[in-house]
């Protein structure tokens, strides 16, 4: 049995490496989404691009019940594991698997009933019907089919193994990506393709997470006689809260571009997209940032160890706002020269949506490491209510105010920025200190360094785009700014104990050099 020390050890060795494995990840993705809308629009049309979006948005309503079920199973795993209950850790992991084999299996009827009926539903361009059904199809069940061998990749977060899980995950994306072009390559482009792209990947990429889970944690074995009744009660006692919960970051997250295809059509609703993707690859930075110390957290919460589960989120809030502040700033402040380069200036005029739709997001994202918090003490039930109270808010006050003004869909953005702000500005890191037991404010004041710092870099690139030429420009400002920022970040910034965590995440031998 692993003492205390060599706990601590193995996860400060395992955060460099989970550190390079989500900024791999990440890198890989944010090339891919980018270069993949141009293509998308090329291939197959601004109208025809905003379906592939839409159906995983619908995806993720249907499938809701299972990544919540998930979020509980891992809170309840990683406990037992780092506790090496191995015993208590088996009847959770099969009363999970059984459990989710059979939720899956309700779900499914669902996934085809509404993949059938989506061109009837949503504003889908004429004479591609049969192919966004197929697309609805590919999307869902792939999702359905990541989401079953979850029971396997919470063994990899368990361990703090997520170097490898971002493995599974960039196998995922490769895969998807390879096939899609490589059918639009060889057969006419259409939506169907991508469905089917998406199923492949999910295949594979289950295969391997399955392979590594046992490698990774042999003391877990498939067992129906490890069924417990009673952990499934304690299982969805919690995960129940979680679905409210996730329903309401949903209806923040994911109804935009629901809401906008069907007031104001499929061609309005590929343009919204084309900004959104600059949201969803914002958003992967900022899990990627966060998802490295959630282990971390509930690690801590399982050994005991408030003090340190308290100082590092402090620390952790602060470094995330302020390390989100650069790309957000850069967004905002070069808004339509990003949108020329990327899809062409007859997309330019969507630049104050750009800046609409990211502007708020660093004090949405800075609140993220405050989540593991909530579930590591199964505190869910009142930010799930709130969450939900909220994201129901924010669809109505979205249809209001694209309906009774004239914001059009501007007025979906509008909707989604005010009230999830008012929410993760406010009860968020409120609802952390009452967890907890701290200062109410304990967390609020780690967010207004990031909030600053936003505002500085999008004046700065805004004023400097306005001296320097085009398309020279964008390259310049980026470099120039990155630089002194980082400088000023690295001496003014942080303190002593925040400068050490910073360097915590780096290779020993960077680590030497800078810290």
């Amino acid at each position: 049995m692993q003492t205390e020390a060599e706990i601590n050890q193995r996860f400060a060795g395992q955060l460099p490496r989970n550190l390079a494995a989500n900024i791999t990840y990440f890198l890989a993705s944010i090339i891919i989404g980018i270069l993949l809308v141009p293509y998308f629009i090329n291939t197959l049309g601004i109208a025809a691009y905003g379906i592939i979006p839409l159906a995983t948005s619908i995806t993720s309503y249907v499938a809701i019940s299972v990544q919540s079920l998930n979020t509980a199973v891992s809170r309840f795993l990683t406990i037992d594991l780092q506790r090496q209950d191995y015993e208590e850790a088996n009847k959770t992991f099969n009363t999970a698997l059984f459990g989710l084999t059979v939720v899956i299996l309700l779900i499914v009827p669902v996934i085809l009933m509404i993949a059938c009926f989506a061109p009837s539903i949503f504003h889908v361009p004429k004479g591609m019907e049969t192919d966004a059904v197929l697309l609805f199809l590919g999307v869902s069940v792939g999702f359905l089919i990541r989401s079953w061998s979850g029971n396997f990749t919470v063994q990899l977060f368990a361990y703090n193994r997520l170097d490898l899980q971002n493995l599974v995950n960039l196998t995922n994306l490769i895969i998807q990506t390879g096939l899609i072009l490589l059918l639009f390559t060889i057969l006419d482009p259409d939506l169907a393709l991508i469905g089917g792209a998406y199923l492949v990947g999910a295949l594979v990429a289950s295969g391997i997470a399955i392979f590594l889970a046992k490698r990774v944690c042999p003391h877990l074995r498939i067992s129906v006689n490890s069924f417990d009744r009673g952990r499934v009660m304690e299982i969805c006692g919690m995960g129940w809260w979680v679905v409210i919960n996730d329903i309401g970051a949903l209806l923040f997250l994911q109804i935009d571009l629901i809401i906008v295809n069907l007031l104001f059509g499929a061609p309005s609703a590929g343009e919204y997209a084309i900004v959104l993707q600059w949201v969803i690859l914002l958003r992967a930075i900022a899990g990627m940032l966060s998802g490295v110390l959630t282990p971390t957290i509930l690690s801590c919460y399982a050994r005991k160890q408030t003090g340190t589960l308290i100082q590092v989120t402090k620390s952790a809030v602060k470094l995330m706002g302020l390390a989100m502040a650069l790309p957000i700033g850069f967004v905002c402040g070069l808004a339509p020269e990003l949108l020329t380069l990327w899809v062409g200036d007859e997309f330019a005029f969507l630049w104050p949506l750009m800046i609409l739709l990211t502007l708020h997001l660093t004090v949405n994202f800075s609140v993220m490491p405050l989540f593991s918090i909530n579930i590591a003490h199964k505190c869910v039930r009142v930010p799930g209510i709130v969450t939900f109270l909220m994201g129901v808010g924010n669809f109505c006050l979205a249809v209001i105010l694209s309906l009774q003004t004239e914001m059009g869909y501007y007025g979906v953005a509008a909707a989604g920025a005010i009230v999830l702000t008012l929410k993760n500005a406010f009860f968020t890191p409120w609802y952390a200190t009452r967890v907890l037991g701290v200062g109410a404010h304990t967390f609020t004041q780690s967010m207004l360094p990031g909030i600053t710092a936003t505002g500085l870099i999008c004046i700065s690139a805004a004023a400097l785009r306005a001296v320097l030429p085009f398309p020279e420009m964008p390259a310049i400002v980026i470099a120039t700014i990155t630089l002194v920022y980082l400088v000023a970040v690295w001496v003014f910034g942080l303190n002593g104990s925040e400068r050490k965590l910073f360097g915590s995440y780096l290779p020993p031998a960077v680590r030497r050099i800078i810290v």
